[in-house]
């Protein structure tokens, strides 16, 4: 039987070319959300990782101050398009379940609507290992469909669930952060997804 994680890998791998087509540049991402995370860049210390990287964009955005940036995620064909999109990146299959990184190695973590297929029994030892990889001070900034709190709806590539600030921020904090800053929003007109923002900014304790 697959694992979760090959389902997850292998739905996007099937649907890369298409998700690239319609959400893999930043000139299709909301101008909000960029300035949201090109402040979270700026103002993040140390070496920095895109979780769930996707094809990268998000990624060489991160990389444009001239930061250690590098990119992981559970898709082949995703990490095979990012390296051929963003070749002065370093870009790794993997899961963030279990990061190849040392203890405290980093600096930040963007985990921008990568925990959205997560099964949310499996969220809280994400967000440890998060909080492993981080150094005290690092700082962790999540995207995420905002609603009922582990509710699960059909999502265009697998299954996905929703997540209320209130809720996660709980299990940040259970798993060693502090929670600096959320947001909550509807979509403007346009957007890959009609499904209401959410986004936490969290501090390793």
């Amino acid at each position: 039987m697959r694992c979760e994680r090959d389902v997850i890998a292998g739905a996007y791998d099937e649907r890369a070319a298409e998700y690239i087509a319609v959400g893999g540049r930043l000139t299709q991402m909301d101008p909000r959300d960029v300035s949201m995370i090109r402040a979270w860049r700026d103002s993040t210390d140390g070496a920095l990782l895109d979780a769930g990287c996707g094809p990268g964009h998000w990624t060489a955005f991160l990389a444009e101050a001239g930061r250690d940036v590098r990119g992981v995620d559970l898709s082949r064909e995703f990490v095979a398009s990012a390296r051929r999109s963003h070749p002065g990146i370093s870009f790794e299959t993997g899961s963030f379940h279990e990061l190849a990184v040392a203890d405290a190695a980093l600096g930040g973590i963007l985990a921008w609507y990568s925990l959205i297929h997560t099964p949310p029994s499996e969220v809280p030892a994400v967000l440890r290992e998060f909080a492993r990889a981080l150094r005290p001070g690092g700082s962790l900034l999540v995207g995420f469909f905002d609603g009922e709190a582990g509710e699960s709806f059909p999502h265009a590539v697998t299954t996905a669930y929703h997540w209320s600030t209130e809720a996660l921020g709980i299990l940040l904090v259970d798993a060693g952060f502090e929670v600096v800053s959320s947001e909550a929003r509807g979509r403007a007109p346009g957007e890959m997804s009609a499904r209401p923002h959410g986004a936490l900014i969290a501090r390793r304790s």
